[in-house]
């Protein structure tokens, strides 16, 4: 990147997690958490994505005026923000239903697109109905990040194989380092992306550059809740990226922002 001032575009979902056994909520969703690490570590920060206007949409809308985020190009429609009921059990999130709300219908516009080109990074996930404009946004010249999760073992295999020549930045979830994983990296890496990234949970995570593998462990923590683990890790990650880190240094920053996260309740820590 050669351009001092660096800016970040998180283009996607918004949802709240719903404890009803707890009677607690959060504001999250994939960019969400991913926006507000990245502006937490400095970097500007521009949400792009829909709200519905009930009261979790104002909510959510109050949080991005609260962390500073570019709420420029943040939609309200008509209905109820998207809700994702949760269960914790052993301090794991369990998903229990899904009510995609405003979120099933969500549309970005040619003006949204060229704003997020304008940005040094753009963050999408495999929920955000936005993969349709990665090509676009990647033949602009602008860095593009995207994180698969575990979902493109499954339902989200075609959005893997519409968007990974157009991603800089891909980021996976395994259950643990194998050889079938580090050959997936390894193709992953030829298709396009710089860098391929697996995350392991409690065992770290592991990245491919196209010439040697670098595993990076976890810091230690006092696990809470493994919400928000994988947003955090990528923010820190991309942050790295952008400031100029090796690697290694990223993967380890990543590390840091996922063990803070991971010991507390929702997707992120409060402010003091």
């Amino acid at each position: 990147m050669n351009r001092m001032k660096k800016t970040v575009a998180a283009l996607g979902d918004n949802c709240v997690d719903i404890y009803p056994d707890l009677d607690l909520w959060y504001c999250t969703g994939n960019v969400v958490d991913f926006g507000v690490h990245m502006q937490r570590l400095g970097i500007p920060v521009s949400i792009i994505t829909t709200t519905g206007n009930d009261s979790y949409g104002n909510a959510m809308r109050e949080m991005f005026q609260r962390e500073k985020l570019d709420t420029s190009h943040l939609k309200i429609a008509e209905g109820n923000t998207a809700r994702s009921y949760m269960k914790l059990i052993d301090k794991e999130r369990i998903y229990d239903k899904w009510d995609g709300g405003v979120m099933d219908t969500i549309s970005f516009s040619e003006e949204d697109i060229a704003f997020a080109k304008s940005h040094d990074l753009v963050h999408s996930a495999m929920w955000g109905n936005a993969h349709m404009h990665l090509p676009e946004i990647h033949s602009s010249g602008t860095l593009t990040s995207f994180d698969y999760a575990d979902e493109f073992l499954s339902d989200g295999s075609d959005i893997f194989e519409q968007t990974i020549e157009h991603v800089d930045f891909a980021f996976f979830s395994f259950e643990r380092d194998k050889k079938e994983v580090r050959d997936f990296l390894q193709r992953t890496v030829a298709r396009g992306p710089r860098l391929a990234v697996a995350t392991f949970g409690s065992e770290g995570s592991l990245a491919w550059d196209g010439t040697v593998f670098i595993h990076c462990g976890i810091m230690p923590s006092d696990l809470v809740n493994t919400i928000g683990a994988g947003d955090s890790y990528i923010a820190g990650f991309m942050h790295g990226i952008l400031s100029g880190m090796g690697v290694a240094d990223c993967m380890a920053q990543g590390a840091r922002v996922a063990a803070e996260t991971v010991s507390v309740f929702g997707p992120w820590p409060e402010k003091e």
